[in-house]
């Protein structure tokens, strides 16, 4: 379902530093969803880090990308993140209008796991099992912050390396080689990249080859969180899914637009699915008569 024009141009400011990893095949069995068009895997905490420990020990290139509303319109919009979505290993559900959604439509996800959240429980469980971790993205020295923050927290966290490439690394073929080597050279089992959205997905998805790391995760603005830089939330905001508010009242000049105008498509998609499932299926009297 594809209801907006398809856009080809974020994939020609990505240079792609070896060909993009094919989907790897769940060790374990993976339920998954589709909705507004979208794949999502119905998996808990317990069961990504079940699944994160299996794919270390396979060791080929794999990214996860956690969708919220706004990634779902993007998704409709943009092909080159679309692709990026398609080909990711897993496809978390960052949002509780998604959840809700889900439940609307009979396709119930168990747990929302931001990767706000999912980068302090992977470094804590990297602590645990030995595991190394790499913080790629951000402003500079923003990773650098977040890496000591969670170092404090489980100190038998693993850092294998921190960089935060210049603006527009990933446009620069030389730029991007040069990152790309960084990561591979530090042979990491875990790369968390906070580039922001779509930059992140894309980017992973193109240079996870390259980079060689068996897990990639895109994280956002986890970092900004992790070192204070910015305030995340208040816990009841983000359990009555109102994160987005908090963050519309941080950065009002660069979200407004997105949140109020963009991401209006994500009714316009819901709506038809609804249609879809409720309307316009077929009656069980009238399918046999």
């Amino acid at each position: 379902m594809n209801t907006a024009a398809p856009n080809t141009g974020s994939a020609a400011r990505f240079i792609a530093a070896g060909a993009p990893p094919g989907r790897a095949p769940h060790a374990s069995v993976v339920r998954e969803r589709r909705m507004c068009g979208m794949r999502f895997c119905d998996v808990t905490l317990d069961e990504v880090v079940m699944l994160v420990d299996e794919q270390i020990a396979a060791g080929t290139p794999q990214c996860i990308v956690t969708p919220n509303v706004d990634h779902v319109c993007r998704y409709h919009r943009d092909d080159a993140f679309r692709a990026a979505y398609e080909n990711a290993w897993l496809v978390l559900c960052d949002g509780m209008p998604i959840i809700w959604v889900s439940r609307l439509l009979g396709r119930p996800l168990r747990q929302k796991l931001s990767g706000s959240d999912l980068i302090t429980w992977l470094s804590g469980h990297a602590a645990d099992r030995g595991y190394s971790v790499y913080f790629f993205g951000a402003q500079e020295g923003v990773a650098a912050e977040a890496a000591d923050q969670l170092k404090r927290r489980f100190p038998a966290l693993k850092i294998a390396g921190v960089h935060s490439p210049a603006f527009g690394f990933y446009a620069d073929p030389e730029a991007n080689a040069a990152a790309t080597t960084l990561v591979r050279d530090a042979r990491p089992d875990i790369v968390f990249v906070a580039l922001g959205s779509p930059k992140q997905e894309i980017w992973m998805h193109a240079n996870a080859c390259a980079c060689g790391a068996p897990v990639m995760i895109g994280v956002g603005a986890a970092f900004d969180f992790l070192s204070g830089r910015v305030k995340r939330a208040p816990v009841w905001m983000q359990r009555a899914s109102l994160e987005w508010v908090w963050r519309l009242y941080q950065e009002p000049r660069r979200l407004w637009r997105r949140y109020l105008v963009e991401d209006a498509l994500f009714l316009k998609l819901l709506l038809a699915e609804l249609w879809s499932v409720y309307v316009s299926r077929p009656k069980p009297d009238s399918a046999t008569s």
